[in-house]
């Protein structure tokens, strides 16, 4: 309520400094600041000093109305200077001309604000923000109780009946061998194939488990990713507590800045989720899932935290590739861009390669109208990356605009 008692004293305030001069008109300059009016002070004590004059024997009577006559002439000039400048509007435009500006200033404010500012938000200071901040990130609910509320937004994947046993097999099994290495690495990538998330985060624990000390940081990652996304995005004390071990394996990994960010940024801390994101994005290799969805949030996390941040462009065809494309017939063109996609295809499935690399293949074939190709090379993907949510979610985006998508 204080606010907007302030607001309207301003608001009137800032009003009346402007209109108030509009009804005042000539009224409000002084007799003192007028140069017309201090001119015909001085003619006035002129014409009194030649009657002194006169008196004194100074000036004798043709002399003194020489004299008269011209300071007369001035004064009666300096006179119609001071009516004419002090010439008034007519009323009706004035009153109006106050009441629109009046009107346009008071109701541009309020409108302005409702746009642009927090209509009803209450003052909070900085370090009762940074309190609140770290008060949700003690009290948030544990990685169970996010895999819970995140279920309806679990994406439905389609497979076929035989796919499905062969999977419902794999469940019954390995289980029942609990120090089956194998076994638990091919139900956690079929597990992530089918969108179960916390099934193949469960699994990737007993990864974990059985390598033990021969754990690398790629698993820890691997685990991170999958209990990131079996509660659509969010990050649990859990999650958390397995960033910490993986920074203290490695304190410039890529993925678990990415996700403490994440922490931060749904915590209300946007200065420390973008400083976490900066490094991302400038160490990170731009065709990673972490790196990619870095850059699509760090400039409103930037704004948020009232830094002035223009995200770096990525990397992309030089100027000379595109000069050469331009001069190229549509037969050249076509021909170098199928070249391209050869040359890529054959390096991921020689190589292999970052999700973003096999969503831009799939692009790639989907514009070229190749939807048998495009459609085998998400099946793969889909193989490829079981074990990562995130990255089969990056490349699903890419078959879906081929309309190869089940």
């Amino acid at each position: 309520m204080l606010f907007w008692i302030l607001a309207v004293l301003l608001t009137l305030l800032t009003v009346s400094l402007l209109v108030l001069p509009m009804l005042r008109g000539g009224d409000g300059v002084e007799a003192a600041d007028d140069p017309a009016a201090k001119d015909m002070a001085i003619y006035r004590d002129q014409l009194a000093e030649v009657e002194r004059d006169l008196a004194r024997g100074v000036l004798d009577e043709a002399e003194a109305e020489r004299t008269r006559t011209e300071i007369a002439r001035r004064l009666l000039a300096a006179d119609k200077s001071t009516r004419s400048d002090g010439a008034e509007a007519p009323q009706g435009i004035t009153r109006g001309t106050v009441a629109v500006t009046a009107l346009l200033l008071a109701g541009g404010t309020l409108g302005l604000y409702a746009w642009l500012g927090a209509p009803g938000a209450v003052d909070v200071p900085h370090a009762a923000r940074i309190a609140a901040s770290a008060e949700m990130r003690e009290n948030r609910p544990s990685q169970a109780e996010l895999e819970e509320a995140a279920l309806p937004l679990m994406p439905l994947i389609n497979a076929d009946e035989d796919y499905l046993a062969i999977v419902n097999q794999l469940r019954e099994i390995v289980p029942t061998r609990p120090d089956d290495l194998q076994g638990w690495l091919l139900l956690v990538q079929h597990e992530a194939a089918l969108g179960q998330f916390a099934a193949a985060a469960r699994a990737q624990e007993q990864v974990v488990r059985i390598k033990g000390a021969g754990a690398e940081v790629e698993d820890y990652t691997v685990l991170l990713d999958l209990m990131v996304g079996a509660t659509a995005d969010h990050v649990s004390p859990e999650a958390e507590a397995l960033i910490r071990q993986i920074l203290d394996m490695d304190d410039r990994n890529i993925t678990a800045r990415y996700y403490l960010g994440l922490l931060y940024d749904k915590t209300d801390r946007p200065d420390i989720a973008f400083r976490l994101w900066r490094g991302v994005i400038e160490e990170g290799d731009a065709d990673t899932f972490h790196v990619f969805q870095a850059r699509q949030q760090i400039e409103r996390t930037a704004w948020l935290a009232g830094v002035d941040y223009t995200l770096p462009p990525e990397r992309g065809p030089s100027a000379e590739d595109v000069a050469n494309a331009a001069d190229m017939t549509d037969e050249d063109r076509q021909a170098m861009i199928e070249g391209m996609v050869a040359q890529l295809s054959d390096r991921l499935a020689n190589e292999g390669g970052t999700p973003a690399e096999w969503a831009r293949l799939i692009n790639a074939h989907g514009v070229l109208g190749n939807t048998e190709q495009a459609a085998a090379i998400w099946a793969e993907a889909q193989q490829v990356f079981a074990a990562s949510p995130e990255a089969v979610a990056t490349i699903r985006a890419a078959a879906e605009a081929a309309g190869v998508a089940q």
